[in-house]
This record gives structure tokens, C-alpha cells and sequence, in this order.
């Protein structure tokens, strides 16, 4: 049974109350960013969506999504007053409470960790992206802020979703006319937020955000609306219902005091002891394939030249043959990263992100959410554009997503600088629970791959453009945390530490060796987080010390893992890039820069 007007404002004023006093016992947070959304949130979470307060998995229901992650005091308080959860609303931002400052999956009804603004539109079209393919449906309403409206990735996914006619997903705009530290950019101007809307292809409707009827009214014609998505910008008043809260500069991020001050701002709320029964609404369960084991089969000869980038593509294809939850995404070079054979064996489930990497990633990372095995990829450097969202998507604990960065290093060649990754790997292993891979030849990066699809969480995988040379037999297993030593002996007097296109310099660098009579060690260290421990402290104790080599920045790469790893045990000498590099062939760039199997030679001699 529909719920009345009246009804749904006294419940809007009940949240307002619920994050005054969570946010006053607090002593922090952000009430009056959650004030100004009250109606919004009340009318959608009690009118409009479809969903089961038992159950928070979203399969066959409407999600939400708070972009505005700071305002996650009334995200807590509907979830409360809705039955979806029984926590004290007054632990808030406590160590001992999962009701934490800014959203986190420790409650399971977030599904993104959002407060890095800007991100929570692009996660929820990726979810609808989903959701379409798999025939749910299920819709996906998402909560922005005026202010990250002018974070360019929300009109990414913008973008995105009028592409690929996502009328399944809702944006809600509270325009509350105050920012942190000032007005926003528009202030109470709703026309520039829907001529941007409306000129990225969506369907746009302007309300009065505190009017009950007019948002029930915007939610329904979002619901009627097909072929395209669909934008609510409403008109709010932040600290909405408290007299000196109420369109005030100044109280961003601040808590009103216990005591006085709070009984005067509730005392102005008014009555506000109210109670909606939420009866569970599902949908007809949807088509989404059962998932399989991922498998790859790669078939190489010992000797023969592919680059691991090929391989990558390669890999991709046989997953989208064996594995159906597995969906890839690229931006614009899947010519190039070689992804372009996932689309011709299974166009429907790849998404052309085009040149826009913030939302690739929050769009694989919304995609994790509805039980898909995202692949995106596109050039290394790249990514450090999205390295926010790669931060956030940590805090989202993800059950998989996979970046494959191509194109790392000098090796790249003559394309220069602006094109070669040397940050990467450093990024990707400061990163909290991340893998980081890292393969030498076609074998290792279809097993790579294969190994990725199959490990929980966010995993990096680096490829190059180079073509090298096939080491490994095709049956040959790369699991996560291990390496492989190509070259021993009793008599070892130094190891080279390797991955990548270093790895056929360092064999170089062992023949020299051997001329000279100097035994050495050669490990490819494909797995760059975690490291092989064991193995590496093995090496430590066995020879008097280790040269690492990589194509990527002296910090923060393999050298800093592997110094790590042995720390205190024997010398380790780093072979990295130290210096800006140029345009030129591949082989006088790793000269020049000190990487080549020359410079090994002289540091194993240094060493030994």
C-alpha cells in the first residue's frame, strides 16, 4: 500500500533527526549534507524502490548507491528506519561500529565505498551496464552532490550511461547550494545541471528536493522513462528544517554540540515519531549465466617470439569462451592491448569505455558488484589517471577486478615519454590487499591470466610491447606469490632478480657471466606482490648478493620489493630508470638507461 505524502515528510524529518543526534554523539560528521537530502531519500527508500529489507544482496531489486559519501549518517539512518539494519545509530565513526564515517561495505547493503567524490555514478552505471546484460530488472539509483558535479568522471558516466541507453539507472542531484568552503559553482541554478544532462543525451526533470509530491512524481517518470537515463536535480536547502542550520555557510562537516544546541535543533524538527513497514518487492529473477572455471589453453613454442600483450588478448578470448561471468573494458587501444579478441568472441560482453579511464574503472568496479570478472585495460601510463578510483575501489573489497596495464616501460620505444608507465608497479603495490603480476612471455601471460580471473580482490597485470621470447611449457603453472628460477647452481655467486622484458636480459647477462666464470642466479620474479619470500631469502643466504632489474622507476618497483623481502640478509643492487627518458629503439633506450644486459653484468661483477 502506497504510503501518504504527510507520512513520507514525517519520516524525512525523523532521518534529519536521527543524523542530528548520531553526528552530535559523534561529535563529527556531516549533518546538514544529510539534511538537505532527507525527502529525497525518505520518498525513494519508503515510495520508490524495490527492494527486501532482509536482504541486502540487491540480486533481483533496486539499488542504491550514496556517491556523496560524506552524508552516510542518513544513508545509516534509512537503512535503520527501513529494517535493513539493528546497529545503534549512535556508534557513529566509533572503532567498534561498521556505521563508519563515509560508506564501507562492513555494511552489506554498500555496495562501493564512496568520499572521494565524484565516483558513485560511474560505479552505478556500471551496475546497469550489468544489470542489462543479464536481462535483471533491477534499477540503480545513485545520490550526487552539487558539488562533485564538477569532477569531469561524473560527466564520464554520464557519458556512458547515454551510450548504452542505461534507463535503468537514476541520477539524483541535491543541489544544496553549499560546498566545504563556499557555494558551489551553480549555487541554486538547477538549468546548468540539466542542459548538461539533457546535452549528454538523458532525459532531465528539475523539483523542488523538500516537496514530497513533486520528487514522487520525478521518481516516477524516472521509473516510465525508456532509452535513456534519467536525472532528478533537486533543489535543497542544506541544514533543511533547523532555523540556524538551515542555507547557513560555515556548519559543513561540523556536528551540532550535545545538550542545548541539540535539543534546540530537534525541538524545531518537531514530531517526528514515525514508523513505515517496508514490505519486501522483488523482481522476476534474471538471466544471468552461472558462473565456470576459467581456463586457458595456451599453445606456444619453446623459442617462439609474442609479445605478452598478444598474449593478453589471447587469454582474454579463451576466458570469454570458458568463463561467462568474465566481461572486459578498454579505452580506445584495444588494437593495441590486444582485448579487441575478447570483442570478436564476445561482443555483448565488452564495453568500449572509450577514452575516459576514471570511469572505466568505476564502471569494472560497479560491474564486481553483480557478480562479474571485470577485465580492463589500457596503456599502464594511463591508469594513473584513474589511480583514485583504483584507491577507492580497495576500501569497495571487491570479489574481482582486474587492470592490465600494456605498453609499460622504455622498452615501448619510440613513441617517448608521455607513453611509458614507470610508476605503475610502484602504485599498484602500495595499494592494501592488491596482486600485482607481471609476465615474461606469452605462456606466463596466458597463465597469468587465467591465475587473475581466479584471485579474489583487485589484481594488476603488466604487459609489453615488445615481442619476447616463449620460456615456459605450456602446461606450466603460475601461481599468485611465486617465481621462477631459470638458471642455478652449487656455485652461484650472485642472482639476478628480473620480470617482464628484463627477464631476457638477465639470461643474457648470465651467459656473459658464465664466460668470465661467475655463477649466477636468474629469477623471474612474475609475481610482484606478494613476493616469493622464500625463495628470494634463499637466494640472500646462497649468493653474496642480488641485482634486480626492471623497466620502471628505480622507487618503488621490483628492487624496493625484493630489498624488502631480503632486508638485512645480503647486498642488493637496484637497476631501474633514474632518469627522464626519450624517444628511440627499444634496445638503445634499455642501454641508455641502464637496464640492459650490460649493466647487469656490472653490477653482478660489483657484487660478486
Amino acid at each position: 500500500m502506497a504510503v501518504d505524502d504527510d507520512t513520507l515528510h514525517k519520516m524525512a524529518q525523523r532521518l534529519r533527526r536521527d543524523c542530528l543526534e548520531s553526528t552530535a554523539e559523534a561529535g563529527s560528521g556531516h549533518p546538514t549534507s544529510c539534511m538537505s537530502a532527507a525527502e529525497l531519500v525518505s520518498v525513494l527508500f519508503f515510495d520508490e524502490m524495490r527492494f527486501d529489507p532482509r536482504d541486502p544482496s540487491g540480486r533481483d531489486q533496486d539499488v542504491f548507491v550514496l556517491s556523496k559519501g560524506h552524508a552516510a549518517p542518513v544513508l545509516w539512518a534509512v537503512l535503520k528506519e527501513a529494517g535493513g539494519i539493528d546497529d545503534d545509530l549512535k556508534t557513529l565513526r566509533r572503532f567498534d561500529s561498521r556505521l563508519e564515517g563515509h560508506p564501507t561495505p562492513r555494511v552489506p547493503w554498500v555496495r562501493v565505498a564512496t568520499g572521494s567524490l565524484g565516483q558513485g555514478l560511474c560505479a552505478g552505471v556500471g551496475m546497469a551496464w550489468a544489470r542489462k546484460l543479464d536481462r535483471s530488472e533491477g534499477r540503480v539509483y545513485a545520490l550526487l552532490g552539487d558539488g562533485e558535479a564538477a569532477e569531469g568522471s561524473v560527466w564520464e558516466a554520464a557519458e556512458f550511461a547515454s551510450f548504452y541507453a542505461l534507463d535503468n539507472v537514476c541520477a539524483i542531484f541535491d543541489v544544496n547550494r553549499l560546498g566545504q568552503s563556499g557555494p558551489t559553482m551553480y549555487e541554486h541554478h538547477l538549468e546548468p545541471y540539466l542542459s548538461r544532462l539533457r546535452g549528454f543525451g538523458w532525459e532531465a526533470v528539475g523539483v523542488d528536493g523538500h516537496d514530497v509530491k513533486a520528487v514522487r512524481e520525478a521518481y516516477a517518470r524516472a521509473r516510465a522513462t525508456k532509452g535513456k537515463p534519467f536525472g532528478i536535480v533537486a533543489r535543497t536547502f542544506k541544514g533543511k528544517g533547523v532555523s540556524f542550520l538551515e542555507n547557513k555557510d560555515g556548519w559543513h562537516g561540523k556536528a551540532v554540540k550535545k545538550g542545548e544546541e541539540l535539543r534546540k535543533a530537534l525541538a524545531e524538527l518537531g514530531d517526528t515519531s514515525v514508523t513505515i513497514k517496508v514490505e519486501p518487492r522483488r523482481y522476476a529473477p534474471s538471466q544471468a549465466p552461472s558462473p565456470s572455471e576459467p581456463r586457458v589453453s595456451p599453445a606456444y613454442e619453446l623459442g617462439q617470439e609474442v609479445a605478452t600483450r598478444e598474449a593478453y588478448g589471447s587469454a582474454l578470448a579463451a576466458l570469454a569462451r570458458t568463463a561467462p561471468q568474465v566481461v572486459a573494458l578498454d579505452g580506445d587501444v584495444k588494437n593495441s592491448t590486444f582485448s579487441e579478441k575478447f570483442k570478436e568472441a564476445a561482443p555483448e560482453r565488452f564495453v568500449e569505455a572509450y577514452i575516459a579511464e576514471q570511469n572505466m574503472v568505476g564502471a569494472a568496479l560497479g560491474m564486481s558488484t553483480e557478480g562479474k570478472v571485470p577485465f580492463a585495460s589500457t596503456f599502464a601510463c594511463f591508469l594513473t589517471r584513474a589511480y583514485d578510483f583504483i584507491r577507492m575501489a580497495v576500501y569497495s573489497r571487491p570479489s574481482h577486478l582486474v587492470l592490465c596495464g600494456s605498453h609499460a616501460g622504455i622498452s615501448i620505444g619510440e613513441d617517448g615519454p608521455s607513453q611509458m608507465a614507470l610508476e605503475d608497479l610502484a602504485m599498484m603495490r602500495a595499494l592494501l590487499g592488491t596482486t600485482v603480476l607481471y609476465p615474461s612471455d606469452a605462456v606466463s601471460g596466458e597463465r597469468l591470466v587465467e591465475t587473475a580471473a581466479r584471485t579474489q580482490g583487485i589484481v594488476y597485470i603488466r604487459t609489453s610491447r615488445p615481442k619476447t621470447k616463449v620460456l615456459y611449457d605450456n602446461g606450466e603453472a603460475f601461481p599468485v606469490g611465486g617465481s621462477k628460477t631459470l638458471r642455478s647452481g652449487p656455485k652461484d655467486r650472485v642472482t639476478i632478480v628480473a620480470a617482464g622484458v628484463t627477464v631476457a636480459e638477465a639470461l643474457k647477462a648470465h651467459e656473459v657471466l658464465g664466460k668470465d666464470g661467475i655463477a649466477a642466479r636468474v629469477i623471474d620474479l612474475y609475481s610482484v606482490k606478494p613476493v616469493d619470500e622464500a625463495t628470494l631469502r634463499k637466494a640472500a643466504e646462497e649468493t653474496r648478493g642480488i641485482v634486480t632489474v626492471e623497466d620502471h622507476s628505480a622507487a618503488g618497483g621490483i628492487g624496493d620489493a625484493v630489498a624488502a623481502a631480503v632486508a638485512g640478509r645480503t647486498r642488493v643492487e637496484i637497476l631501474g630508470v633514474r632518469d627522464i627518458p626519450r624517444s628511440g629503439k627499444p634496445e638503445e633506450l634499455m642501454k641508455a638507461y641502464g637496464i640492459s644486459a650490460e649493466s647487469i653484468v656490472e653490477a653482478a661483477r660489483r657484487l660478486s
